[in-house]
């Protein structure tokens, strides 16, 4: 004998409604007690409902979009009695099942982004297995058997079309009557598109899905793609472990308190580029080996901004002129050096540090600039200590120094450490702009990019002005965009002015 039996929302905990955002079965479909069978969310959580008994969906109440409630009709289910179901389980039996690529609609060929499974997993009815990503939207594709991996037919990169082997699985409980039309079986489970599209930006690195056996909904799978996160390293709370929004987020979140963000970034492609055509392999400096493992790290623990600017250096231009006439030469870096000592008397919080706990501002009274240098070795930040106290004069001496001890190397330790601030110069080599990488303990850094000429009105004529670029770097944590704003419209009239610098 068989009876139709509804499915109603069941006491879904301190919600008054929750939408329908996925619909996991289809009409004829059979299903188990357990399996899922939609999935809710509210402003707070998303949440997989599952059926309190096994048999085959009659009908179908809700829609995507809807909100239901308690006691809502989610759907109808054809149940058959014990005595009709042990006699129907005798016809059961294990088989390799291949699953192959259902109709997903007006896509020829599309890439496999994500495999989610490996050879060995246990995987229940409609566990997504791969994810596939055309030029609109990326999608997850589920098995149609519950089962165990036996083999895995494609490779990251791939592009699949209809009908294309994915894997192939050891059913478990599959009726014989499948074993004929099982291909059939597959795709008229996704005729109806039951991987809902995911809208992503094409352009951004997918980090590799968690896979195994993590109990999550599509939606928090999706959101952790977007983290970087393994959700075999989140727990879940949920009901049988699932892993809810609030467990992956307080994941994150513990993440990035601690500071170990290595965990979730995720990882780039290893590529052998010698298929391509010939390679060489050239073992970076150590400088190199040294600076790049800073700069990242500056780079992940600092929220960074970049504030640009430009200032007429005329004035600047025809005294540095005067001075070269009478044997003098002075380049536009000490200019600057001086200029941003005085900005930063009266900005202090640029010329300071967070300590340990991320919780206070250490203020530096003295004035030491880092001027980064380039060198055959790599990039050298030596610190040029009490600039506040020396002249113009004074500092071109210094850096000149400076460079020769680089190149006979005989910089000392002490002469890298100290600086409240750096200075970052490609006015030799070239470019309009560019983004520094603040250089931490430090908050902020000045970019600073080769001059021009450019035409400036001045009311009545086009006149020919001398123009520097700037580019001001820094923490968002200490320094705001008016702070940063305020302190690069002082450092622009300091030097166009040449205010307190000779």
């Amino acid at each position: 004998m068989t009876s139709i039996k509804n499915i109603t929302l069941p006491d879904i905990g301190d919600f008054d409604k929750a939408e329908v955002i996925e619909i996991l079965v289809n009409i004829g479909d059979k299903i188990n007690t357990d399996d899922s069978i939609i999935t809710l969310e509210s402003n707070k959580v998303s949440m997989e409902i599952s059926s309190p008994f096994t048999g085959i969906v009659t009908k179908i109440e809700v829609n995507i979009g809807d909100k239901i409630k308690q006691g809502s009709a989610i759907l109808s289910v054809e149940r058959k009695d014990n005595k009709v179901q042990n006699t129907k389980n005798e016809n059961f039996k294990s088989q390799i099942v291949p699953v192959v690529m259902p109709d997903i609609g007006d896509f020829d060929e599309v890439e496999v982004i994500e495999i989610l499974v490996s050879i060995g997993d246990k995987l229940s009815k409609e566990d997504s297995i791969i994810t596939l990503e055309s030029d609109k939207a990326s999608m997850e594709i589920p098995t149609p058997v519950a089962g165990k991996v036996i083999d895995i037919n494609v490779t990251l990169g791939d592009k699949i079309s209809l009908g294309a082997l994915i894997l192939n699985i050891e059913s478990i409980g599959v009726e014989k009557a499948l074993e004929t039309s099982i291909e059939t079986k597959a795709q008229s489970l996704v005729s109806e598109p039951i991987p809902t599209p995911i809208t992503t930006n094409t352009n951004q690195t997918v980090s590799i899905l968690p896979k195994g056996n993590s109990h999550a909904s599509p939606s928090i799978r999706k959101l952790a793609r977007e983290l970087g996160v393994d959700l075999l390293s989140v727990t879940g709370t949920g009901q049988k472990g699932r892993i809810l929004d609030a467990d992956l987020k307080d994941y994150v979140k513990q993440i990035m308190i601690s500071g170990n963000l290595s965990s979730v970034i995720p990882k780039t492609p290893v590529i052998d580029f010698s298929k391509f055509g010939d390679t060489e392999t050239l073992a970076l400096s150590r400088i190199n080996k040294l600076s790049g493992k800073h700069l990242t790290a500056c780079w992940l623990n600092i929220p960074h901004v970049t504030q640009f600017d430009e200032v007429n250096i005329n004035q600047m231009e025809a005294y540095r002129q005067e001075q070269k006439a009478n044997g003098i030469k002075l380049t536009p870096l000490v200019f600057i050096m001086k200029a941003l000592v005085q900005t930063l008397k009266n900005h202090p919080n640029f010329n300071a540090s967070l300590d340990e706990s991320g919780e206070n501002l250490i203020i530096k009274k003295y004035f030491n600039l880092g001027i980064a240098m380039d060198t055959p070795k790599g990039l050298i930040v030596p610190v040029i200590h009490d600039v506040e106290q020396k002249s113009l004069f004074d500092l071109a001496k210094e850096l000149f120094k400076t460079s020769k001890n680089i190149r006979e190397d005989k910089l000392r330790p002490s002469d890298m450490q100290g600086a409240g601030l750096s200075i970052s110069s490609l006015g030799g080599i070239g470019g309009t702009q560019f983004t520094p990488i603040v250089n931490a303990p430090e908050v902020a850094i000045l970019g600073v990019s080769r001059s021009y000429f450019k035409p400036t009105w001045d009311g009545e004529n086009f006149t020919p002005t001398l123009t520097l670029p700037l580019a001001l770097s820094y923490d968002h944590r200490v320094i705001d965009g008016a702070q940063g704003g305020r302190f690069m419209a002082e450092l622009n009239n300091t030097l166009q002015g040449m205010k307190g610098i000779l």
